[in-house]
């Protein structure tokens, strides 16, 4: 990211992203922290082109996006959030959705790495389940993990994490966390996140305010010298 800023058009007062330069390394996890509304969602959508910046230059691979065909951007890049979009079908061809031209066993397969097989197994029709409308008879940790099976399908070099595991049980949340150490294993991670203990091992994490990257640094290291981080950080550990 190189001097990118950004407002939407709705709001062209509110900068939502002011002069961020930051780079985050391939095959690695980097982490965005801050309250609601400092923007970390919002440059997160960036990366896919969902928004362009107004101005600034975003590269992937020394390359300006904006000169790169979307589909192949967007054939590399997988975003898991928690606005799952699922459609009223088979569970089988939810998962396929990622990849059309997906063999059975690769389905299979990212079924089970993602964890999908816990519940699975126990519908009448397993993989041919109908699961309703945006997925209205699943609970939300389920569609949580066939939103993280497309991803395993997809097998993109970029994933795109807008963290949604802070409504689920914990036992549930420990699920979907293996399932998701499983899938940004070396790969290039962006995660917002929302539970600092998710994210502890990042390679990197931006402390992020009122659009602004205030600091950046490790854990152990933004624990000495962020006290925006350091706040963040135990007000969390207290709820616990």
């Amino acid at each position: 990211f190189k001097n990118i800023n950004f407002n939407y058009s709705s709001n062209l007062e509110n900068k939502v992203l002011k002069d961020i330069n930051i780079k985050i390394n391939g095959k690695k996890m980097t982490a965005l922290v801050g309250q609601s509304g400092s923007g970390k969602s919002s440059l997160l959508s960036l990366i896919p082109r969902i928004y362009d910046p107004k101005s600034g230059v975003l590269e992937i691979d020394g390359q300006n996006i904006k000169n790169v065909n979307l589909f192949s951007l967007r054939k590399e890049i997988s975003i898991v959030d928690q606005n799952v979009t699922l459609f009223d079908d088979t569970i089988f061809n939810n998962i396929k959705y990622a990849k059309p031209n997906a063999s059975e066993e690769e389905i299979y397969k990212a079924a089970e790495k993602s964890m999908c097989l816990d519940f699975i197994d126990k519908l009448e029709n397993k993989y041919q389940t109908m699961i309703g409308e945006n997925g209205l008879r699943l609970s939300g940790g389920e569609k949580q993990r066939l939103s993280i099976a497309r991803a395993f399908l997809k097998n993109s070099k970029i994933i795109l994490l807008d963290e949604a595991t802070s409504s689920l049980d914990s036992e549930t949340e420990e699920k979907i966390q293996k399932a998701l150490d499983k899938l940004t294993s070396n790969k290039t991670t962006v995660v917002i996140a929302h539970r600092l203990s998710t994210i502890l091992n990042s390679d990197k994490i931006y402390v992020m305010d009122k659009g602004c990257v205030l600091e950046s640094g490790s854990h152990p290291e933004l624990l000495k010298k962020s006290e925006i981080y350091k706040n963040f950080y135990n007000k969390q550990i207290s709820k616990n």
